[in-house]
């Protein structure tokens, strides 16, 4: 007896929708802020009807999580030099290409308009805040496992994501590896 398995398509029409639905979140937010834009407006730049979108997501906010959620754990892998000198350096300036890149204003504008919000939308800034705090943490491991001193993580984030972080929502401009070599410096 020959039974064929169906074949599972990566993606398919439900991939695609969601797809168009979050680049027309970001586009939307790009071009006109945090709350600047309907459903409706979403659902006429993604190309589908509005029902779909609420059938799906529910509501914008449960959307807009989803889009900022799924844009910020989309992180490059983390950086090993073989020390903690070079690994901070690369981090920096990694975070600093994903921070500023095509995406990376809107998303940063984004997760923190929506952590004002409470409820669920906290989960945005928890989730960012776990997601660097992890990454952070493995770094500062291997650098411990290796001999070299012990730093806390919550340093790294204070003294490299922080400033960054806050130069990127006030528009204060981009990052020279000059700027980011300073901060690694002065935590060091």
């Amino acid at each position: 007896m020959n039974e064929r398995q169906p074949v599972k398509r990566p993606g398919g029409r439900a991939a695609r929708t969601g797809a168009a639905v979050h680049q027309a979140v970001t586009d939307l937010i790009s071009e006109r802020g945090y709350g600047n834009f309907t459903v409706g407006e979403i659902a006429a730049r993604a190309g589908v009807a509005d029902s779909s979108i609420y059938r799906r997501w529910g509501d914008l906010e449960t959307l807009l999580t989803e889009v900022t959620l799924t844009r910020l754990n989309a992180v490059s892998p983390m950086p090993d030099t073989g020390s903690l000198d070079g690994d901070l350096r690369a981090y920096a300036a990694q975070v600093a290409r994903e921070i500023t890149g095509p995406d990376g204003p809107v998303v940063l504008h984004l997760a923190f308009a929506l952590s004002r919000n409470g409820g669920k939308s906290l989960e945005v800034a928890e989730s960012l805040r776990a997601d660097r705090t992890r990454q952070v943490q493995s770094m500062l491991d291997r650098a411990r496992d290796r001999g070299e001193q012990a730093l806390d993580a919550t340093d790294v984030l204070d003294h490299i994501l922080a400033p960054m972080y806050i130069r990127v929502l006030f528009g204060m401009g981009s990052f020279t590896p000059d700027y980011l070599d300073k901060l690694v410096d002065r935590l060091l």
